[in-house]
């Protein structure tokens, strides 16, 4: 996927993007140049000062493209309340909740060989939006590709068949700080993947074990199942990266921990129906009570060919118990290659193993921890253009929870016992996230939203962060797929690893608040830190501001004339350590006794 253009239509624009914000994410010549000779994968890096609109950009992209999965999605299932309608619905919510309610976006969607009547190997979409109507999605060179363009509207409207093959197969968003701007459509999503499991169950309707969705926030909650997947079931060659980077080793145990059942009021098991197999109800306290696992777990009554998730998982496990008591499921692995193997023959994804099938099948489990909130919250959170929607949602103790990990062991370089993830610093699972996110949808045509995933590095991760994400993503001579990525961050290397076309340097107006975006004008591969600093940060100073500070107050005391200029040099070298400031300062103070300088010496 490539990314061509983004428009805000919107005359309230979206966030701190003005009405009529327009930025070409390539230009014509530079996007020749990138089919023509590729160089690999390079992200898209949005830099800027704090505030200045570069997690918007992001979430624009996200709020998008969750749009149109609620339009895919209402092909086959969707709550009630997104079925907007000013007659027959109008408590229904339209489109334009929490996302920009006019727009065009461009991308290019790289298509499989075999569709090709020419050379030409990238779908051209546009997406527009007017005001308060759906957004409508055109297939802008249809010809190029004989296999695919069958029963295409005239002037390019795309039906639900050509949305399948040229959407992006994945939208993945990542967020490491505090700042939840961009996670507001993916957590609504969430919650469709619970309605869709939730409403399947009810109506003991056929569930194919993974999410209708194409979109996958990975937040912390995710860093367990993102170790696991690619540790279990990647190639060893593939995780060279964690080895490198943080010593992991091997895997060496885990534990699923599965919350089978849950109890629920009579209403909902009326919802049900009280003869449904999912449902039982103790005679004597009346207690009713739904098998959350009822379409992920297979028993003696099940269709011999009726093999979901947990069935699956069960196989794969060293050995499970029961607790009949609490109706929970416990599954332990010891991990061997033997294991490893398990999992590769029982997960797969589109006919290839991959880490990504067993990822899906933990997504739809981590789903049902949302089995607590209520429906009329649900439809506020639905509705929310909110920053802050998770602190609405009630936070699950752990023997709550339906789905969760623990005692999950593994070895590393230089540490003798097999430590806990959690032991590992924040910046060791930062980079364990991120990667391993890039691991896991490497072999798709994916759109990759990663805010500031950098800001638990070191110096050296951060100067080398790139070349790691370089390590984990096949380049663009990969025949079957393109990823296109966009990270924003505040660190000056990533920057000087990039080529000038792919930096983004935001910039706010104070006064008005306008988010405008340019190129540096320089070129940024292999440039400086320092001269990064200053031409992209607005940061001249090489120095703290507190040390700053002193300096200047020094400055201003050999500016007197009344110090001693050897004993004023000698303080300045006691107090300050070496900077280019500090350089400049002692070269001023000694010049100032040169000739020529209109002072007497003595």
């Amino acid at each position: 996927m490539k990314l061509l253009r983004l428009k805000i239509t919107d005359p309230a624009g979206f966030r701190s993007l003005p009405s009529g914000f327009e930025h070409h994410f390539r230009t014509e010549w530079s996007l020749q140049d990138e089919l023509a000779l590729s160089e690999g994968f390079a992200p898209i890096v949005c830099a800027g000062p704090n505030g200045s609109g570069k997690s918007n950009l992001l979430e624009a992209l996200a709020a998008i493209f969750f749009q149109l999965e609620i339009q895919r999605v209402r092909r086959t299932f969707l709550p009630a309340i997104f079925n907007y309608d000013p007659q027959e619905n109008p408590q229904g919510i339209q489109d334009k909740e929490g996302s920009p309610n006019a727009y065009e976006l461009e991308y290019l969607r790289k298509l499989p060989i075999e569709t090709l009547s020419h050379r030409e190997r990238y779908a051209q979409v546009r997406i527009s939006k007017e005001l308060d109507a759906s957004p409508q999605m055109r297939w802008l060179n249809p010809e190029n590709f004989r296999a695919l363009n069958e029963g295409l509207a005239a002037d390019g409207l795309c039906g639900e068949r050509e949305r399948e093959f040229l959407l992006p197969e994945f939208v993945v968003g990542y967020s490491s700080g505090e700042n939840e701007i961009l996670s507001l459509p993916f957590f609504k999503m969430r919650f469709v993947q619970f309605d869709e499991y939730w409403n399947s169950l009810i109506e003991q309707l056929p569930y194919r074990g993974r999410p209708d969705t194409r979109m996958a926030y990975l937040d912390s909650g995710f860093s367990q199942a993102i170790l696991l997947c690619n540790l279990l079931m990647q190639e060893h060659d593939v995780l060279q990266p964690f080895r490198d980077n943080v010593g992991i080793k091997t895997l060496k145990e885990f534990r699923i921990i599965l919350r089978r059942s849950i109890v629920v009021s009579a209403t909902v098991a009326d919802a049900f129906g009280r003869d449904h197999s999912a449902l039982t109800t103790d005679i004597e306290t009346g207690e009713h009570r739904i098998n959350l696992m009822h379409l992920l777990e297979a028993d003696s009554k099940s269709a011999i060919n009726f093999d979901p998730m947990v069935t699956r998982l069960k196989r794969c496990a060293t050995c499970w118990y029961l607790n009949e008591e609490t109706d929970t499921l416990v599954l332990d692995y010891l991990v061997n290659d033997a294991t490893r193997e398990a999992f590769r023959d029982n997960f797969d994804f589109q006919f290839y193993k991959s880490p990504l099938a067993l990822f899906q099948a933990f997504q739809v489990l981590f789903s049902l921890n949302l089995f607590a909130v209520s429906e009329t919250l649900k439809d506020d959170l639905y509705r929310s253009n909110s920053q802050y929607v998770s602190e609405t949602v009630p936070t699950l103790a752990s023997d709550q929870r339906i789905m969760r990990f623990k005692n999950v062991y593994f070895t590393k370089q230089g540490v003798q016992r097999p430590i806990l993830l959690k032991e590992l610093s924040d910046g060791e699972h930062q980079l364990l996230h991120s990667l391993g996110l890039c691991l896991l949808f490497r072999n798709t045509e994916s759109l990759f939203l990663l805010d500031e995933p950098e800001t638990h590095f070191d110096p050296d991760w951060r100067a080398n962060f790139i070349t790691q994400l370089r390590q984990c993503l096949p380049d663009e001579a990969n025949d079957n797929v393109t990823q296109e990525m966009l990270i924003t961050t505040h660190t000056p290397f990533l920057i000087s690893d990039s080529k000038p076309e792919k930096v983004l340097v935001f910039a706010k107006d104070k006064a008005s608040g306008a988010v405008s975006i340019s190129r540096p004008d320089y070129n940024t591969l292999g440039a400086s830190i320092n001269k990064i600093t200053m031409n992209t940060f607005a940061k001249r100073e090489t120095i703290g501001g507190h040390a700053q500070a002193l300096m200047e107050a020094l400055r201003a005391r050999f500016e007197k004339g009344t110090e001693d200029k050897e004993a004023l040099i000698t303080e300045i070298q006691h107090k300050l350590g070496d900077s280019v400031e500090k350089v400049m300062l002692i070269k001023a103070i000694i010049g100032s006794d040169q000739p020529g300088n209109g002072k007497a010496r003595g």
